[in-house]
């Protein structure tokens, strides 16, 4: 009965293995439970994450309540029907990691930032599937001289092939008017089964092309090769240094995270 994830951080001075530790979060008459579970023992101070699964009614900030939020945000009339829900995480061109949930509807895919701790959407990218041209996959590469370094795979999302990024775009790490959008595994995927579901990088990309391809035969766009090329290639970020991107991937800065009376 596990259906939805919140994240806590917190830094203890001493961890004993095997602790089971409880910090209860308050926002107003809203409240949050934390569970540390099997915590590492070291001599110095660690940080331990963790993950609090629940179907408590009194957690509206639940994965189920996600979901049930920004499907109100889905408009019938541009998007259709939604076919399929995703919690992955985004990488942009600076290698920074931000949390997506991600909807496959009739007509669009929509990338939603949610705030987990907050209680609502802060943001909303909407992308017609029949102007997607390419879905690539593989692992990522970075320029010859770049400090920067990313293990696994990702999925890299293409809607004009004829537009390449400005170079003002490039070096502007608040840039968002790329022609691509990048995605990689969330860090629940590991957790369980059901979560494994539902941030499957595969079966999101098969589904996310059979849907291109039904809008791009029933709508094409002007201009556009009809169709959806799908390749295994290396995923290249442009990015060199990335001190901003080190430290926030680290501390998962672009995951909703309480942290103390913060949220991220």
């Amino acid at each position: 009965n596990v259906d939805c994830v919140v994240y806590y951080v917190q830094k203890l001075s001493v961890v004993s293995s095997n602790t089971r530790v409880t910090q209860v979060y308050t926002r107003g008459s809203r409240t949050l439970s934390f569970l540390h579970l099997q915590s590492f023992s070291y001599a110095e101070a660690s940080y331990v994450l963790t993950f609090c699964w629940s179907t408590s009614p009194r957690c509206p900030g639940t994965l189920k309540q996600a979901i049930k939020d920004v499907e109100a945000l889905v408009d019938e009339e541009v998007d259709g029907s939604v076919h399929s829900i995703w919690l992955t995480a985004e990488v942009d061109h600076w290698d920074n990691e931000k949390e997506r949930l991600v909807l496959i509807t009739d007509n669009s895919l929509l990338v939603f930032k949610y705030d987990f701790v907050m209680f609502n959407c802060d943001q909303m990218q909407r992308i017609p599937l029949n102007i997607i041209d390419r879905i690539a996959h593989g692992q990522f590469s970075f320029p010859k001289n770049s400090l920067l370094q990313r293990e696994g795979e990702g999925l890299r999302v293409f809607w004009d092939r004829l537009r390449e990024p400005s170079f003002s775009s490039r070096w502007n790490p608040f840039a968002t008017d790329f022609p691509f959008v990048t995605f990689i595994d969330h860090p629940v995927r590991s957790i369980g089964d059901a979560f494994a579901a539902l941030c499957d990088m595969q079966t999101f990309r098969e589904r996310l092309k059979e849907a291109a391809q039904k809008a791009h035969a029933m709508k094409p766009f002007p201009g556009k090769a009809n169709g959806v090329l799908v390749l295994n290639q290396r995923i290249h970020i442009q990015a060199y240094v990335g001190l901003m991107s080190l430290i926030g991937n680290q501390n998962r800065l672009g995951y909703c995270m309480a942290r103390g009376n913060i949220g991220f």
